[in-house]
């Protein structure tokens, strides 16, 4: 349908994720809007986005696309939790950078709005970005957000390590291990692994996100491990205590298909396990791994939360050092009437 209450026309549909030509497009306009109003964007790679071709069990995107004069100008992608956190949505909307400031990222944002709530979300979560040094509200991603009724709910430090990088050299206790392993778990140590990934769920820093934490079982530990190999290289540490083998923490670091830059993703020490130095151990072994692997990489990027003050500074004696704040912005999905009516807007 034509979105009415954009400065310019424009129309919104789902688009086909299968149409190689629609979705190379929908990539492109939402890497000019991440370049021209990021500081230094971990960019989604067309690869990992052809991924959402295949269904994932647990997890459904719908990818909107706004065009004028029939060339896609800006971009939404929903995400819905499927089996749990039934009340909840992601959202990321871009718009390319010469059509921003004429109603476009607000007409997605109704597009989406009518969708979400036809699905039963009630609640709508976003990242804004904001570059080391400016003020929340100076920041363009902010300001859209706020002004559609989302406020900042929990901050994290976006953290970018310049490769190649050489670790403080920190021994661990010695009587922990770091195994490394890739694509795959290790059957033996499935379980123990699903234990520290549901450990995560729980003590990950969220703020006041309104998110349940699941059980990560080892079906979802199967699944995930199939999708992340088709569009990325994955290297897993685990820390074990030598004596009688129990698991006191892992981290993952995810290295896309034909991309230079990594993500270091989950990092997690057992809180009974903690004050040994194994996050710093579990990172080094990763990155042992990269060097070796992955030598053509430039940069590994993570995100901390503010409030994490022990693997803040695992990070940043790690190496790392900040460019952004991401704010989780998060907000009430209202239907497109009612939010027309708290911004005062009026068709007389």
């Amino acid at each position: 349908m034509v979105e009415p209450h954009a400065e310019i026309p424009v129309e919104i549909t789902e688009l086909d994720v299968h149409d190689d030509v629609a979705l190379r497009e929908y990539w492109e306009v939402e890497q000019a809007a991440m370049r021209g109003h990021r500081s230094r964007p971990l960019l989604r790679s067309y690869h990992v986005l052809t991924m959402l071709r295949d269904p994932n069990p647990y997890f459904r995107h719908v990818l909107l696309a706004a065009r004028a004069d029939g060339r896609i100008v800006g971009t939404a992608d929903l995400g819905c939790s499927v089996g749990d956190n039934l009340h909840l949505a992601d959202l990321e909307i871009s718009v390319h950078p010469a059509r921003q400031r004429l109603g476009i990222g607000r007409a997605l944002y109704d597009a989406a709005s009518r969708r979400l709530l036809a699905d039963g979300r009630t609640t709508v979560v976003g990242e804004a970005h904001v570059p080391v040094g400016t003020q929340p509200e100076a920041a363009a991603a902010y300001a859209f957000a706020s002004a559609l009724g989302l406020r900042s709910v929990h901050v994290e430090d976006h953290l970018l390590l310049d490769l190649p990088a050489t670790p403080p050299d920190i021994p661990m206790a010695d009587s922990w291990e770091v195994i490394t392993w890739g694509r795959r778990c290790p059957d033996e140590l499935r379980s123990a692994y699903c234990r520290m990934r549901t450990q995560m769920e729980n003590d990950v820093p969220r703020g006041e996100v309104d998110y349940e934490p699941h059980v990560f079982d080892e079906e979802r530990l199967r699944v995930g491990e199939e999708r992340i190999a088709r569009g990325y290289d994955q290297v897993v540490a685990a820390a074990r205590r030598t004596a009688d083998g129990a698991f006191g923490g892992y981290s993952v670091v995810l290295v896309p298909h034909g991309e230079p830059e990594a993500l270091q993703d989950d990092t997690l020490v057992m809180p009974e396990h903690r004050g040994h130095r194994l996050g710093l151990a579990m990172k080094r072994a990763t990155l042992a791994v990269l060097s070796r692997e992955h030598p053509e990489l430039s940069a590994i990027h993570t995100w901390t939360s503010v409030d994490n003050a022990a693997m803040q500074r695992t990070n940043l004696g790690f190496g790392y050092r900040a460019v952004e704040r991401m704010h989780e912005m998060q907000g009430t999905i209202q239907s497109p009437a009612a939010q027309q009516e708290a911004r005062g807007w009026s068709p007389a």
